[in-house]
């Protein structure tokens, strides 16, 4: 689709490979040769990341593709340490590809004593010396303005519709597992032409204990399609299948953008009862998602391969989501 230039160099961490991998291959970047450019990353022996970037990146665009999935703290650290071997290295300009940003939940002192952990995550990565970043569905919109350098801001939903609609599910409503997540939900709902309604919750002092109170919305008799942007523990997810199903709902399925399943979630999920799970490979499975039998993954490399081409290029990104 596009002539890729070689002035470009494309390094991926450790956190998820495949992903990598196949923004390589992706149609946009045609040139690149079908994989990531050469690093060496791994550890010393008492743990700390070893990095030495093995290609020449002396007034390059380089682009580093690492997700914060779990271990996140490792994660990023090995980001980090990726950006400044590429900073003292000369490259003319350093993007962090971030398909999954965590540390986005505390993004406002909710109680006194408490951090603002993506204002300060934010800001190490400049510090690193990141030029920009690149991601794909922030845990809420007003992370983006704790960067100082340019975020570009992509969406997963145009890739879950298109999945939800080759399902050709009958009488579909669209369901919010929550109120902050009804502006997404109803833009799903509007893509697809079907109705909308919304589960409200109520999050207990225990970490990751959600009950559900009510439904907002008719469900009754309806498949049912719950839309989030991350699927962590479970709880809200579980709880809002078994609300609908109990207001009659005929079938529960999920769409997220990140799949973490970390602690008891997939049990959870299981016990819930949910015909599919569809989640993109922002991050990878770990070994008890791959095991359910209902979890069907859409990659996102095609649009972070062109988002990339587009970021080297000096053109619109934002222009890929005009009209979606």
């Amino acid at each position: 689709m596009f002539a890729m230039k070689r002035n470009v160099r494309i390094f991926t961490g450790r956190s998820n490979p495949e992903l990598a991998a196949k923004i390589c291959q992706s149609k946009s970047l045609i040139g690149m040769g079908g994989s990531p450019d050469k690093a060496t990353v791994g550890q010393f022996p008492d743990g700390e990341t070893s990095v030495k970037i093995d290609d020449d990146v002396r007034g390059r665009d380089c682009f580093v593709i690492q997700s914060s999935s779990p271990p996140a703290n490792e994660n990023f650290m090995e980001l980090f340490i990726m950006i400044d071997s590429l900073k003292r290295a000369s490259a003319s300009r350093i993007t962090a590809v971030m398909p999954y940003f965590g540390y986005a939940r505390q993004d406002r002192k909710s109680e006194g004593r408490t951090p603002i952990s993506s204002r300060m995550v934010a800001n190490l990565l400049k510090e690193a010396g990141a030029d920009r970043m690149l991601t794909v569905d922030l845990h809420t919109e007003q992370v983006e303005g704790f960067f100082d350098i340019p975020v570009d801001h992509l969406r997963a939903k145009k890739i879950l519709v298109e999945y939800i609609r080759m399902m050709k599910i009958p009488d579909l409503v669209i369901v919010s597992p929550d109120v902050g997540n009804v502006k997404i939900a109803s833009r799903y709902a509007s893509d697809l032409g079907c109705e909308l309604a919304i589960t409200v919750k109520n999050r207990s002092p225990a970490a990751g204990t959600v009950t559900t109170t009510q439904i907002i919305g008719d469900v009754k008799g309806k498949n049912v399609f719950l839309v989030d942007d991350m699927i962590s523990t479970a709880g809200t997810v579980a709880a809002s299948a078994k609300l609908v199903k109990d207001n009659g709902a005929v079938s529960v399925r999920v769409a997220a953008t990140h799949g973490l399943f970390v602690g008891s979630a997939v049990p959870k999920l299981t016990d819930a009862g949910i015909a599919d799970i569809i989640v993109t490979d922002t991050v990878p499975l770990n070994d008890a998602a791959k095991h359910m039998p209902n979890i069907k993954v859409a990659s996102v490399s095609e649009v972070l391969g062109e988002a990339i081409w587009r970021i080297s290029e000096n053109l619109s990104v934002s222009a890929m989501f005009v009209n979606t």
